[in-house]
């Protein structure tokens, strides 16, 4: 599946919490906790990019891991 190479990265100095990324996600796996987006089931994630395309502030984005399995998040 296209995109398995690829995980989410949230910069959470960067968001603001307005919830445009958790209203555009297919799979409803991000939520607003404590003003700031996060993730749950990554693993259900398709990888659409949507949150990417939508967030105004830059603050999440698929990014190629650096290898398989990995699952570190820059913060």
């Amino acid at each position: 599946m296209p995109g398995d190479d690829k995980h989410i990265v949230i910069k959470y100095d960067w968001c603001k919490g307005c919830g445009i990324c958790v209203e555009f996600c297919p799979k409803k796996i991000l939520h607003i906790i404590d003003d700031k987006v996060s993730i749950t089931q990554e693993d259900k994630c398709i990888k659409c990019g949507l949150c990417e395309m939508r967030c105004p502030d830059y603050a999440i984005y698929l990014e190629e891991s650096m290898c398989k399995g990995d699952e570190s998040y820059a913060q």
